[in-house]
């Protein structure tokens, strides 16, 4: 992003003054997938992005990054490569960021920088040259489904004519699938990627139609364009209600008044289980966005205390893949996208009787002042029609927002109630809510009473 940080800084000046669920024909699963909004594993659980840029092209004598990236807690890493536009990384360097990623348990998004800003920068190579680059990678690519996600084009249509976007990636997603890929795609938006003429916002169904397996992701930068809340809000809400798959696959840090909202970037992701991938490690030719300094992962800078740290950040989001030993998830039972690790209940835990239920608490995350917990409910040995959850917090706790639940507080008293598509549970089956809190001191975990009805 950073080698044509210029550029994009005078056009986004221009640019400022303008500023159902998605269901298809079932696939075979090869590696991770699409369903509905969500990105999945080839075992059915649901896998969420937490995890930063790595300019890889520029620093390939980096690779101890990778260890780094992963001890701050990421389970994703976007590798910056390169098929000529700059020093090409080979085959054989390919291979080894992938052993690098695996060795490191991170799922790696190899992403072709060649094609940013074309149209409006003169160097940038066309997506479908970028599509011949991964079709000359196909022998180091095949059978590693499981662990590589294939960003085809970093940015790949500048500010001239960013209409051309969506016949340029049809025609690249046809051609990556005709030469045999079955990766999980992923496509970044025009405008450098930002996306303010709305070209992705609009055109979003034509791109995923294209794909004959179904298995592309969209992919959204926000930087200067998106500098208020309620831009991010807005354009996050347009591509929920049409339930289509999204990633922040690129962001930085409010460093100055008028650059990009991080916070609510991090909130609004881990509000609707959407990935994040913050830019970047190290190597900008602007420091500003550096997580480390000079690569060292022991001087985090501003924006890396904040990404790795932060409330909403690596460590206390980011859940490892399964398909490195994490813990499985499965996707929200209903149309509310918010994180939903599955906590795993005491085997000591009773059954519940005839036509009860029973609820377990489990703390997912825990950070300086605030939490995020599940809880899990479970019918008796007959069917029931609804449920209520409830309990008080002994420490002052408080809950600030919730998902697949309905949860009022009354002083420590709190009450979550089941909403429409999770109130019916057959005998033995169970479901599952979530929350995010605030605590002070003593983080204890409360008393249930779960009543059925």
């Amino acid at each position: 992003m950073k080698r044509k940080l210029t550029v994009l800084a005078s056009a986004l000046l221009a640019a400022a003054a303008s500023v159902l669920f998605f269901t298809g024909p079932a696939y075979a699963a090869t590696g991770l997938h699409i369903v509905g909004r969500n990105i999945v594993e080839a075992n059915g659980s649901t896998f969420v992005m937490r995890g930063v840029n790595h300019a890889h092209t520029w620093y390939t004598n980096r690779t101890g990054s990778f260890a780094d990236i992963k001890a701050a807690g990421a389970n994703t890493v976007r590798v910056v490569l390169s098929g000529g536009r700059w020093t090409a990384n080979t085959a054989a360097d390919v291979t080894n960021v992938i052993a690098l990623c695996k060795q490191n348990k991170l799922i790696c998004v190899l992403e072709n920088h060649d094609t940013t800003g074309y149209g409006e920068d003169g160097a940038a190579y066309t997506l479908d040259q970028a599509a011949n680059y991964w079709i000359g990678l196909k022998s180091v690519l095949v059978g590693q489904e499981d662990y590589v996600v294939v960003n085809i084009g970093n940015e790949p249509i500048g500010n001239t004519d960013p209409g051309q976007w969506t016949a340029a990636t049809v025609a690249a997603i046809k051609k990556m699938r005709t030469n045999g890929f079955e990766h999980l795609l992923m496509v970044d938006a025009p405008n450098w990627g930002q996306d303010w003429t709305y070209v992705m916002r609009d055109n979003g169904q034509t791109i995923l139609d294209a794909d004959s397996r179904k298995n592309t992701v969209l992919s959204i930068h926000m930087y200067a364009v998106f500098n208020t809340a309620s831009s991010i809000v807005n354009y996050l809400n347009t591509f929920e209600s049409k339930g289509w798959p999204l990633v922040i696959g690129e962001f930085g840090w409010q460093f100055a008044s008028g650059e990009v909202d991080d916070a609510t970037i991090l909130s609004e992701a881990v509000k609707r289980n959407l990935g994040y991938l913050g830019w970047s490690w190290s190597g900008n030719t602007d420091p500003v966005l550096d997580m480390t300094t000079n690569f060292d992962a022991t001087q985090l800078t501003t924006w890396g205390q904040r990404i790795v740290n932060g409330p909403n950040g690596l460590k206390a989001t980011a859940k490892q893949a399964t398909i490195f030993g994490g813990t499985p998830t499965s996707p929200p039972p209903g149309p509310t996208d918010s994180p939903t690790p599955t906590p795993t209940p005491s085997p000591t835990t009773p059954p519940p009787p005839t036509g009860a239920c029973s609820a377990t608490y489990a703390v997912t995350g825990q950070w300086g002042g605030g939490f995020q917990a599940d809880v899990k409910v479970t019918a008796g040995t007959s069917a029931i029609k609804g449920w209520t959850v409830s309990w008080t917090y002994g420490n002052g706790q408080t809950v600030s927002q919730a998902w697949n639940a309905t949860v009022t507080s009354s002083g420590t008293a709190v009450t979550a109630r089941h909403v429409s598509y999770n109130g019916n549970l057959a005998a033995g089956g169970s479901t599952q809510f979530g929350f995010l809190g605030s605590w002070n001191g003593t983080n204890s975990v409360p008393t249930l009473t779960c009543t059925a009805s």
